[in-house]
């Protein structure tokens, strides 16, 4: 077996060939996400990519294998940034897949050759750490943020989101991981198979432990929460005026229908409520009219502050009732630039921004007078990819996340789907129920285990949904503990380098005292003979 699965590797006699085999698989795992929603792909994706990692001879091809893979993998999963970011697509592609370049000398010293069974046994926890490592390192926002961790293709597996609320999606990608590791033991290291089979049935017990004894939520009712989907509406210099007309249409709709909330998505206001008095004075007729507040989302520069902010606003049968949250986390190139003196010519090959968005300070929990004190806590935009944002929300006593989005600019491709799925962790990891709503779909609602809501808002519908929504109390083993694993993981890389640097130390040869001169009989330094 292991020589069937190792001898593929000798046709690569090009390095170029072997960096197009190392970009294709670090692309395989992207098909695990929406749109395609393989996700069971997920548990065997990575093998092609360890197997190749592993055969490299030297630690700076493992490091090139590292860094194309993660190349492939980062410009498949974001490749539908390529019509407005055109080719510096590529350039981040390529400078976010270095941070897979350290994954793949790892992978290359703890799996290449003949690895003792302690150091297979060690690479089933050490691979997995660091890619969990590099997840933590890229999302950060001003990298692009946690879009795409390996983890989130398992939104709509329910052991899956049961091990979320232990550790978050963390926790998910780690494990899976370890069984992609365990499969490339299995096939190309037979004298290996305990480790590989002890590492195949971790995965298996975890699943099952988290199934059968993870705590739950207590269930302690329901919210009726209307979200307005106003479809796509043509460009123009009266665009935005037509886009509030028909989401001021949809909305009337919900009069009678005994709603606690609405919710309006991300940019559905696009001018500052202080300087339109009609905007205000017309959004406050429609809580009235609906008999609940509206949660709006206004994309302007403010009247009493500089700069542009995007804000989650409460308004209710008198306006604005005050309560408003400025988006902190901003989408990079998108939102803002960052290095802009360095990276500020992006504006010049795709839409990047042209003006930073201003930055909220703080999270903001909101409570609705009219449906009981219900406290939500908004998130705006690609915000819902931080778990660690909607953990500080439940922390602060929400009850309801809801996230306000916008994909329209990738209305045709898979961005819309990813990021209604993101819902679904963020919700198994609180415990809370997550209403995701956007302007051009999709738009999804996911209970406190991350189960799925009443019907989605695709990309064609304009249109109104009411959705039954259930609440929950309790707090999840990760919002209590956090990000535990992250921190495991790399308290086990370092351990591993404190390993490897005494190690090295004890390898290295001890030199001692120089020898003393020979000298003559007359006591004279010995010197050659002519």
């Amino acid at each position: 077996m292991r020589v069937s699965v190792d001898r593929w590797h000798g046709v690569l006699t090009s390095p170029w060939q072997r960096g197009a085999v190392a970009v294709a698989a670090g692309a395989l795992p992207a098909l695990a996400f929406p749109e395609p929603s393989l996700w069971w792909l997920a548990y065997a994706s990575l093998v092609p990519w360890l197997l190749l990692v592993r055969t490299a001879k030297t630690w700076r091809r493992a490091a090139y294998d590292g860094w194309l893979g993660g190349t492939g993998f980062m410009i498949a999963v974001h490749h539908w940034l390529m019509p407005n970011l055109h080719v510096f697509t590529l350039v981040i592609g390529l400078l976010l897949g270095l941070l897979w370049a350290p994954w793949g000398v790892l992978v290359g010293r703890l799996l290449g050759g003949a690895p003792s069974p302690r150091r297979t046994a060690s690479a089933l926890v050490l691979v997995p750490a660091g890619w969990v490592a590099v997840e933590m390192i890229r999302s950060w926002e001003a990298l692009g943020g946690p879009w795409g961790l390996l983890g989130a293709s398992q939104w709509q597996v329910t052991p899956a989101l049961r091990l979320a609320s232990l550790g978050g999606v963390w926790l998910v990608t780690f494990l899976i991981v370890l069984l992609n590791t365990a499969i490339a033991v299995l096939l190309a290291l037979p004298a290996a198979r305990t480790a590989a089979v002890a590492g195949g049935l971790t995965v298996a017990v975890a699943g099952s432990a988290a199934w059968a004894w993870a705590p739950e939520p207590d269930r302690t009712g329901s919210v009726r929460i209307a979200v307005v989907q106003p479809g796509v509406i043509q460009g123009g210099p009266d665009g935005r005026e037509r886009r509030f007309d028909r989401e001021e249409e949809l909305t009337r709709q919900l009069a009678g229908k005994d709603v606690d909330l609405v919710v309006w998505g991300e940019s559905s206001v696009s001018a500052d409520l202080g300087s339109r008095p009609d905007l205000r004075d017309r959004l406050a007729a429609l809580s009235r009219e609906v008999n609940a507040e509206l949660l709006v989302n206004v994309d302007a520069r403010r009247s009493n502050r500089p700069g542009i902010f995007k804000s989650s606003v409460l308004v209710g049968p008198d306006g604005p009732t005050g309560a408003r949250y400025d988006k902190m986390r901003l989408v990079p190139f998108g939102e803002y630039i960052p290095f802009r003196s360095v990276l500020g010519w992006a504006t010049s090959v795709g839409d990047a921004a042209a003006e930073d968005r201003r930055r909220g300070t703080a999270p903001v929990v909101m409570r609705i007078p009219g449906a009981g004190g219900l406290r939500v806590g908004p998130l705006v935009c690609f915000e819902t990819a931080f778990p660690d944002m909607s953990r500080r929300l439940v922390q602060d006593g929400a009850d309801v996340l809801v996230a306000q989005s916008a994909t329209s600019t990738f209305q045709q491709s898979w961005a819309p789907e990813q990021h209604a799925s993101l819902g679904a962790l963020r919700a198994a990891e609180s415990w809370r129920p997550v209403v995701h709503a956007t302007l051009t779909g999709v738009s999804a609602v996911y209970g406190p285990h991350g189960e799925a809501v009443g019907e989605r808002l695709g990309t064609d519908s304009s249109a109104t949904m009411v959705y039954e929504v259930p609440l929950a109390t309790g707090t999840s083993p990760y919002v209590t503990a956090g990000d535990w694993v992250l921190y495991a993981s790399l308290v086990a890389l370092a351990a591993y380098g404190v390993v490897e640097g005494a190690r090295a130390v004890r390898r290295r040869p001890v030199q001692g005292p120089p020898e003393p001169p020979v000298r003559t009989v007359h006591g004279s330094a010995g010197r050659p003979r002519h």
